[in-house]
């Protein structure tokens, strides 16, 4: 009994049901929403969410995981910035110039050869991302320019310098978009062609899906070693947490604020290349005045997660999951929006939720101290 009460009070058995409750609560309004929009179809299409990827077999898990890729990414930077105190709303403009640098190395750069063509394109777009959030970091850091004022711009100068540099040097004017990259860009499939695919005659339809969702998992479990198992990210959340007690502790603070940016914006860029870098058949940059919708999607997924690098990767692969389930809603008479109001739902009782944390784990302590006192 001892043990359950200790298990009922812990901070991972809150955290996960109160985003569990989050989800539950989100998709119950959700019903409603498509109850209003449409009540003959409503059963039918609360089902085709909850199907998600496996609507279409296997090769629509491969497309969950293939989308989650950069959810994962895009959502630790954020969640990372947010661990150290600072809100990274930029995770928009990182993604898509780390996302044009990958695309770069992998059209322009054909002297290299496999592996080392696609690693150097990931880092490429590592780096180019963490560049461009270390001008909001050292505006944050040396002229005290909140960080949200300034990712936000810097979003929409990342779109547009994407933009021009990508008809400057990569642009395929019939398709209005970016090159296809060299074969030997490709990120592998490494087994995964062997699982998510659907038969087809007598070959295969495959899905999108390649390592990188290998390597946006091992770089989740190295974010959550580096700020719970380190000094350095020790002293990255002390100064979120109490900038002036870690300046009196000597901690650098404007370093480790400029650092955080900088591996938050490396997060959201090597998430730009994990996306891109899939061939032919995968996503290209499309010239349009838009922001990268998985830059946004990173916001929602680390509040789902609760910040947490490893709740992250879960929360990741949720949002692609039932988003992939409100693709096929345009079967029924449901706009697309209605899967983009029902994860605002989820978002918004997420943080609601987090109430809960704070309120379930007392009620317990105040009955078990109330049982105790009426013992004595």
């Amino acid at each position: 009994m001892e043990r359950i009460k200790k298990l009922l009070i812990s901070d991972a058995f809150n955290n996960a049901m109160s985003s569990i409750f989050a989800i539950l609560i989100g998709l119950l309004f959700g019903f409603i929403i498509l109850l209003i929009s449409n009540p003959s179809q409503a059963g039918e299409g609360l089902v085709i969410i909850l199907k998600g990827g496996f609507s279409t077999g296997g090769k629509g898990m491969g497309q969950v995981l293939y989308f989650a890729t950069p959810l994962i990414l895009t959502g630790l930077s954020v969640g990372f910035a947010f661990k150290t105190g600072l809100f990274n709303i930029g995770a928009a403009g990182q993604f898509i110039m780390g996302a044009f640098a990958a695309i770069y190395v992998g059209v322009k750069w054909t002297f290299l050869p496999a592996p080392i063509h696609w690693i150097a394109a990931l880092l490429a777009a590592a780096v180019i991302g963490g560049l461009w959030a270390l001008i909001p970091g050292l505006m944050k850091a040396y002229l005290n320019v909140h960080e949200v004022i300034s990712t936000i711009m810097m979003n929409y100068i990342g779109m547009y310098m994407a933009n021009y540099l990508v008809k400057l040097t990569v642009y395929d004017s019939l398709k209005t978009q970016s090159l296809n990259i060299a074969s030997t860009c490709v990120l592998p499939k490494m087994g995964l062609d062997d699982i998510f695919y659907n038969s087809l005659g007598g070959g295969k339809d495959l899905s999108t899906v390649n390592c990188g969702i290998y390597i946006a998992i091992i770089i989740a479990i190295i974010m959550y070693v580096l700020l719970n198992k380190t000094t350095f990210g020790y002293e990255l959340k002390a100064c979120g947490y109490n900038a002036d007690a870690s300046r009196y502790a000597g901690i650098n603070e404007k370093r480790n604020i400029v650092l955080s940016m900088v591996i938050a914006g490396a997060l959201s860029g090597l998430g730009g290349g994990l996306l891109y870098l899939s061939g032919a058949s995968g996503r290209h940059i499309k010239v349009v005045d838009m922001l990268a919708s998985e830059g946004f999607n990173g916001i929602p997924v680390a509040l789902l997660g609760l910040s947490n690098p490893i709740g992250i990767i879960f929360s990741a692969i949720f949002i692609s999951y039932i988003t992939q389930g409100g693709n096929y809603l345009q079967r029924l008479d449901y706009a697309p929006e209605i899967i983009e109001m029902i994860i605002a739902c989820i978002i918004y009782f997420s943080a609601f939720s987090l109430i809960l944390r704070r309120i379930i784990p007392s009620i317990i302590k105040h009955k078990a101290e109330s049982k105790k006192g009426g013992e004595k």
